[in-house]
């Protein structure tokens, strides 16, 4: 897929800017009284967000965040590369004070920052393949996640805003 004509992070950074606080006090709000059928409207919400976004027009959550690698990410990967686990971890990973294993640097080692994709795709992280967990079966344990995320990601930020607009319209 080629990239989307006409994006603007720094365009979307400044929407962000003008719209983060309402939209986290909705989250927040969201969170401490979810209503019925929330797991239900954020499918149907996530259809429309991947007609509109494209990853590749941004790729920010490679250019600035890290995934979480698990135990099984670490052996897939370093077999990719015909590494052991700790010789994969070495080179590239570091753990963090909750005891998660994190990329040592950004941009993700993995992406081409010219063409936004990554090098590791079919085997990349679960983490990454779940990004930016948009639909995930219980909503509400995820509120914190999207409260972080909206700021980052534009399929965050569309998703979150399209459930405003839906929820207020309705009550």
């Amino acid at each position: 897929m080629a990239k989307a004509i006409g994006f603007s992070f720094k365009s979307f950074k400044i929407k962000v800017g003008r719209n983060r606080r309402a939209l986290r006090g909705f989250l927040t709000r969201l969170k401490n009284k979810p209503p019925k059928g929330l797991d239900k409207l954020a499918e149907e919400i996530d259809k429309e967000v991947w007609r509109e976004v494209d990853c590749l027009a941004c790729a920010n959550c490679c250019r600035t965040m890290t995934p979480t690698f698990t135990n099984d990410d670490i052996k897939r990967i370093a077999d990719h590369f015909k590494q052991t686990p700790d010789q994969f971890k070495k080179k590239w990973l570091y753990k963090d004070r909750n005891g998660d294993w994190m990329n040592k640097q950004t941009p993700c080692q993995f992406l081409d920052l010219k063409t936004n994709y990554c090098s590791i795709y079919s085997i990349r992280p679960a983490d990454c393949a779940g990004f930016p967990h948009l639909t995930k079966k219980k909503m509400v344990e995820y509120i914190h996640v999207h409260h972080q995320n909206i700021e980052y990601c534009p399929a965050t930020y569309s998703m979150v805003s399209k459930m405003q607009e839906k929820l207020n319209a309705t009550t």
